[in-house]
């Protein structure tokens, strides 16, 4: 079992690859004269902002910025999804879950209860979603938006949330299992004589490929595309609009301050819009086998069960996450471009 399991995962990425290099191959006629790098880049010569950074930067880039941000917030995103199955763990039969209030009283019952470590619990499979999952909807949305504009400058907003859709569905496609993974963790209580769920990531891809079959690891992927195009749009979109909106009024520069408001306007409007999906996206891929029949069926019984409320559980965390998360990624984010182009420059320049 593990061999094909480790066959069909090598046979995945190398198909999602292949996939991405062939996309980048046919539309990058579509792309600006000043997306290229000149190769002439003379001694002595300064760092030219105005060039634009090419598409494995803004690829790397992206995936490293998405994983320092997750390191400085994953507590909050594992207490958010502490709160937000709290109501299906009282509901299910026989459940004694213990019960959370609030983002602090959270983070301070599983210190006390599971120790400091249960905050990063999913932390490794958090982050190969993160390399794998943030290259494609922030590395490739440039791209994907000059595509669809046909290379023009001034993209509207239909261009730009088509743009958003159609990254976050490509990186939802390729990054699902490590999403389960990562939510199993985190939901994850030890129980009274200290046995887990799982005992480490790669046991947690092995277990549910076993159990729930292949199609496991990819439950949830509907609504979890649902859910990332929605917030690729809110994210993203946002923090494209706000940050041109800055700059076109003179009201700061590009630089740090523009990017901290800017991040900011993101993930507080990602937090509203995308909220109830992503309650809906946790409960259903934490489920057990045979729990919910669909996402449909488990906002259905939610609705029943908890009220329109349970939509909005564990707001505050995903609002402090999401908020903070955006702040660290989108400065992230840009300073590590401008930093790999300097580098860039200086590596063409000649001696």
């Amino acid at each position: 079992m593990t061999s094909r399991w480790n066959l069909f995962v090598c046979k995945h990425w190398i198909t999602i690859h292949n996939s991405i290099r062939h996309w980048v191959r046919e539309t990058s006629h579509c792309l600006t004269p000043e997306t290229e790098y000149p190769s002439n880049c003379q001694e002595g010569t300064e760092y030219n902002e105005d060039l634009a950074p090419t598409l494995t930067v803004k690829f790397f880039g992206a995936g490293t910025a998405a994983c320092i941000a997750d390191l400085v917030t994953f507590p909050l995103d594992t207490a958010k999804v502490r709160l937000q199955i709290q109501g299906e763990s009282q509901f299910s039969e026989g459940a004694k879950g213990t019960k959370y209030r609030g983002v602090f009283g959270t983070i301070t019952t599983m210190v006390r209860t599971e120790g400091a470590r249960s905050l990063y619990n999913g932390l490794v499979a958090g982050l190969h979603r993160q390399m794998s999952f943030a290259s494609v909807r922030i590395g490739l949305y440039d791209s994907m938006k000059q595509f669809y504009s046909r290379g023009s400058e001034n993209a509207s907003i239909v261009t730009r949330l088509m743009a958003g859709c159609t990254t976050g569905a490509m990186a939802v496609a390729f990054a699902q299992p490590t999403d389960v993974v990562k939510v199993r963790f985190q939901a994850q209580v030890r129980l009274a004589d200290g046995v887990r769920r799982y005992s480490g990531t790669m046991d947690a891809y092995r277990t549910i490929a076993r159990d729930e079959g292949i199609r496991g690891l990819w439950k949830g992927c509907m609504p979890n595309i649902t859910r990332n195009a929605i917030v690729n749009c809110a994210e993203l979109v946002t923090y494209d609009i706000i940050k041109d909106l800055i700059l076109k009024y003179d009201l700061m520069t590009d630089n740090l301050p523009c990017h901290f408001t800017a991040a900011f306007g993101a993930g507080f409007c990602t937090t509203i819009v995308a909220s109830p999906v992503d309650v809906v996206k946790t409960r259903f891929m934490n489920s057990s086998a045979g729990q919910y029949h669909s996402a449909i069926n488990c906002a259905i019984t939610m609705l029943r069960k908890e009220g329109p409320t349970a939509f909005y559980k564990g707001f505050m965390p995903s609002f402090l996450r999401l908020g903070s998360w955006n702040i660290v990624m989108f400065v992230s984010y840009e300073q590590i471009k401008r930093a790999m182009m300097r580098a860039h420059q200086s590596w063409e320049a000649p001696i």
